[in-house]
């Protein structure tokens, strides 16, 4: 029996197969292209940080950040430089592909054609394996690694390996391999790549002095590569300038798929679109194990911040419920972050388990991309689900500062993708819990323009007497006052009680914090008498209505034991927060913010009735255990701090509450910013203290740099701008300049008069509160 092969000749070398894409029309030379090259030389052992030499790299990522025109430069590269002699280009769509694709070049190679392929593909790797011809072989587009199995070239000396793909499988590592991971383009490759791609059509690119339009462009669309190409085709077809493209992708009624060209206008023969190529991708992560997730859980991220979202928002109850019904079996939280694990297997999200405040990220075009998928009704179903598991994973107490800025950022982006879902039935609880996320950070301007836009949007939606939107103006009028105008406040909140009591009646839990609030902003704008005297009255209605032990009863002892302090009886305050203590910690506890609260109240009582050593002693175990209770970098814990050093400079120990107050300062500069309240009342006490230490000049020159930045920060009529100015002249006095110090407190109480009246007691605190009613303080 005789077998006959049939046999063709052998090419001539150097020789090119497979046919490739064109380069990209103003190719970027980016970071990426220059690692795969050294990473392939003879260095890439030492590139790599591996013991045996790289020979193949696995270039992957999300679909369009411009993996294969990488990899063609590298190839390209090679062959004009004629360090290859056989320079091969695989479309790896399929393993049939693949296989085809080894055949035919092994016929090429070797000159014996094989009727059978996977036979003729052996061969290939046979000949690569064995021949010391120089060789390249580019597997552009892998969709899956088990495609592969069996068909990885082999490493040689000779050889070179470049595998494309948007995976992230363990199983494309391996001896000899690097997986080097694609991002978007830097904004400078960016800016480089539309300037160049629009060069014919100049007016394209806006005013030449001003490049924000073509970076403005580049910022919107994430800076992704695809999409850039294929904006630039769709403006150079419509004779569009960069802010007229803006314009039109900023309308989040246009569909993405509409700014983009048609299949034929594509541009550098691109196979899709950015929405096509992404949902090619979906498809295959929900055939991966776990099934039918992959997808659902990109619906809900795609609602919800780009750049970072819990990893247990994937695994609330909400979401869990919503992965349910789409697989039609019970899911659970393994199940969850398995799927999140198949996303990030196509490189359709970046997952970071050890980071979990932070874990998931997303592009923000294919986010985009998804939400443009989703029907009306399936969009709700992500809102009302991305804002359930918000809010499960938001914390009572906010011990993480930077989780606090993520839940925040992902309720605004929850607002932005269907903020009308979040209305149906009321505010969703969401919406309120990001203000008071602000409000306990202390950024109280921020926190008062953040419901000021809530109530807009509650009067349009709920009407002006909904419970909602007379919540929201509840909160405009709290952080009004602690932006500075507890006068402004004190009306504001009179105005609303009159609402609350016409809509609601006298004993509504809503309306008695109407009352609250107004007796709160009356004392701290000047009348702590008249203040102490309404909390009377509103004490006896709550302990009726609601009850002795009721937590709005208790913060009403506590607010009624302040003023009276400030009313001129310290030690009457003093007595009042030690029994209230006894009463907070039978009924909720040591270690709640408002039992916390009352003791730090209990102390400076203490201080304020002449004992300063006991108030430290006592503010020191309370620093203890807001460390432990809420974390050192807390905003409670380090006003803590701020009255501990206070009160032991009351003491006697000047220098060292000076010294003390340094180390804060670097603290609260760090955590809470150079501008925040309580940063700012820390250079204050920091300044007064070097004075009481035997430093005049340098406490008013401090104060001056101070009020300076008061002045920037809060204007000139905020209470702690003119009370900084009060301390300048004084440690000026102080200085050797008693004249000036007397010319600016003229100057100062004219002021003083014209913003806060003739009858107010103007009193010299600057320390505005950190303990707000959540934490169980009336402004001192």
């Amino acid at each position: 029996m005789h077998l006959h092969v049939p046999s063709r000749q052998v090419v001539a070398l150097p020789y090119r197969a497979g046919i490739a894409p064109p380069r990209a029309v103003a190719f970027q030379d980016r970071i990426d292209s220059r690692l795969l090259a050294q990473t392939l030389d003879r260095g890439g052992a030492a590139v790599a940080g591996l013991d045996g030499a790289v020979r193949a790299c696995v270039v992957s990522g999300l679909g369009g950040v411009g993996k294969t025109q990488l990899a063609l430069d590298y190839a390209e590269r090679l062959w004009v430089a004629g360090e290859v002699d056989v320079w091969v280009w695989v479309w790896a769509g399929s393993r049939e592909a693949i296989v085809s694709s080894y055949a035919h070049l092994a016929t090429d190679l070797t000159g014996i054609e094989d009727r059978d392929p996977e036979r003729g593909a052996r061969r290939l790797l046979e000949w690569l394996a064995t021949t010391s011809v120089r060789w390249l072989v580019v597997v552009d587009d892998l969709q899956s690694p088990q495609e592969l199995r069996g068909l990885w070239p082999p490493a040689t000396e000779t050889g070179r390996v470049v595998v494309t793909t948007r995976r992230h499988d363990a199983a494309l590592r391996g001896p000899g391999r690097q997986v080097i991971e694609v991002g978007v383009f830097t904004p400078d490759e960016a800016d480089g790549y539309l300037r160049g791609v629009l060069a014919g059509q100049p007016h394209a690119l806006d005013d030449p002095r001003n490049g924000d339009g073509v970076r403005g462009l580049a910022r919107d669309l994430g800076y992704l590569p695809l999409a850039l190409a294929q904006a630039a085709a769709y403006m150079v077809d419509r004779n569009l300038t960069c802010a007229a493209y803006r314009g039109r992708f900023a309308d989040r009624l246009r569909r993405l798929a509409s700014l983009v060209p048609e299949g034929e206008g594509l541009p550098d023969e691109h196979r899709a679109t950015v929405a096509v190529t992404w949902s090619l991708s979906v498809e295959q992560a929900d055939r991966l194990a776990p099934t039918r997730l992959a997808g659902t859980l990109l619906a809900v991220a795609s609602v919800l911040d780009a750049n970072r979202i819990p990893l247990g928002v994937f695994t609330a109850p909400s979401v869990l419920e919503v992965l349910t019904t789409a697989a039609d079996r019970a899911v659970s939280e393994d199940d969850a972050v398995d799927g999140l694990g198949c996303l990030q297997r196509l490189s359709l999200i970046t997952l970071d388990p050890d980071s979990p405040s932070r874990a998931v990220r997303v592009h923000a075009l294919v986010q985009r991309a998804i939400r443009d998928s989703l029907l009306p009704d399936r969009l709700a179903v992500m809102v009302r689900a991305g804002a359930d598991a918000v809010m499960w994973v938001w914390p009572d107490i906010e011990r993480d500062i930077t989780l606090g800025q993520v839940l925040r950022a992902n309720t605004d982006a929850l607002a932005v993708a269907g903020g009308q879902y979040l209305w149906e039935s009321g505010a969703h609880p969401v919406l309120f819990r990001a203000g008071r996320s602000l409000r306990e950070r202390d950024g109280s301007a921020q926190a008062r323009d953040y419901f000021q836009r809530l109530r807009t949007t509650a009067t349009e939606r709920l009407g002006p007497d909904h419970p909602d939107t007379l919540l929201a103006r509840t909160n405009i009028a709290l952080w009004l006052g602690h932006a500075g105008d507890p006068a402004g406040a004190a009306a504001a909140c009179e105005e609303l009680l009159d609402d609350y009591l016409r809509v609601l009646g006298p004993d509504h839990p809503d309306t008695m914090l109407a009352r609250d609030y107004v007796a709160i902003w009356r004392g701290t704008a000047g009348d702590p008498a008249g203040a102490a005297a309404a909390y009377e009255e509103l004490l006896t209605d709550e302990a009726r209505v609601l009850g002795p032990d009721h937590p709005n009863t208790l913060m009403t002892r506590n607010h009624l034991a302040a003023f009276r302090g400030k009313a001129g009886d310290p030690d009457g305050a003093a007595a009042a927060y030690e029994e209230l203590l006894t009463d907070y910690l039978r009924v909720l506890g040591p270690d709640h913010p408002d039992t916390l609260g009352t003791r730090a109240n209990h102390a400076r009582w203490r201080g304020h009735a002449g004992d300063s050593a006991g108030a430290a002693a006592a503010l020191e175990q309370l620093f203890a255990d807001y460390v432990r209770v809420l974390g050192p970098d807390h905003p409670n814990t380090l006003a803590t701090r701020h009255y501990l050093i206070y009160w032991r400079g009351h003491a006697g120990d000047s220098a060292g509450a000076a010294a003390a107050y340094a180390e804060l300062l670097a603290n609260e500069v760090r955590v809470l910013g150079p501008d925040h309240p309580n940063t700012l009342t820390t250079r204050h006490y920091l300044a007064h203290w070097r004075g009481k230490a035997g430093d005049p000049a340098g406490a008013a020159a401090t104060f001056d740099e101070l009020f300076a930045d008061y002045l920037r920060v809060f204007g000139p009529d905020h209470p702690n701008t003119l009370t900084t100015r009060h301390y300048l002249a004084y440690w000026r006095g102080h200085a050797g300049n008693p004249a000036g110090a007397e010319a600016t407190l003229e100057e100062l109480l004219t002021d003083r008069l014209r913003a806060l009246g003739p009858d107010h007691p103007d009193p010299l605190r600057i320390r505005a509160n950190p303990y707000k009613r959540s934490s169980g303080d009336a402004p001192a």
